[in-house]
């Protein structure tokens, strides 16, 4: 499968809400509880991180990915798919330029702070290569009120 991957720019901002807001509203597979309106978006992901790239499959954006710096050479990454239409390598092919896009910018690691119900994402970042770092005990609180632990994975560059 072919894969475009590339910068994010505002332009790409409503299919990126597209892609996140469904996420937000099935529950259980990220730490937001709120959609994202496309100026918040646009904020968040494309103009804050110094990292912010999509991923594209015949020309439709099926995926992005942040990566914020929390410390000189540390970042923190998030990365979502498109769930509707899912495509295979999607993740894989967005993890591939985000670890290059933060090794030039002199970053040694990555941190994936990952919700302890996503057991999706907890694979998807042990298959990518990042390990478990640490764990932040009830770290966040779902609009249910249950409270769950962030598991901490981290990637050395």
């Amino acid at each position: 499968m072919t894969f475009e991957t590339r910068d994010m720019t505002p332009a790409d901002v409503p299919a990126c809400v597209a892609i996140l807001n469904p996420i937000i509203a099935a529950g259980g597979t990220t730490a937001y509880e709120e959609p994202y309106t496309e100026e918040y978006f646009l904020e968040h992901y494309c103009n804050e991180p110094p990292v912010s790239n999509v991923v594209l499959h015949n020309g439709t954006i099926i995926g992005f990915q942040a990566a914020f710096e929390v410390e000189q050479g540390l970042y923190s990454i998030g990365t979502f798919t498109d769930r509707n239409n899912p495509v295979r390598g999607a993740g894989a092919a967005l993890m591939a330029k985000t670890k290059s896009d933060c090794r030039t910018r002199g970053g040694t690691a990555i941190l994936a702070k990952i919700t302890e119900d996503n057991t999706g994402a907890l694979a998807f970042y042990s298959k990518m290569g990042f390990e478990d770092f640490t764990v932040d005990k009830a770290a966040h609180t779902r609009k249910s009120g249950k409270v769950v632990d962030k598991i901490i994975k981290r990637f050395a560059l």
